[in-house]
């Protein structure tokens, strides 16, 4: 039996460009959705997107100097 594999090497540009990606197709799945133009598929495959981009967002770590003061934006 084949057993899928488990492990990646992906770089970052790869995750970006997932995730891109996944975000464009996201927009056309909303815009397509509220038009009224949907199904329970559309809607169901719209719920698995945004659930790989929150798994994607919780994975990365966020840059934070050590020192000194630290301004948001």
């Amino acid at each position: 039996m084949v057993k899928p594999n488990t492990t990646f090497e992906l770089s970052v540009r790869d995750i970006e460009i997932i995730e891109h990606a996944l975000r464009a197709k996201a927009g056309r799945r909303g815009l397509a959705i509220a038009t009224g133009n949907h199904s329970e598929e559309l809607v169901r495959e719209m719920n698995e997107i945004r659930d790989v981009l929150g798994r994607i967002h919780e994975q990365k770590t966020f840059y934070r100097p050590n020192k000194g003061t630290y301004v948001s934006g």
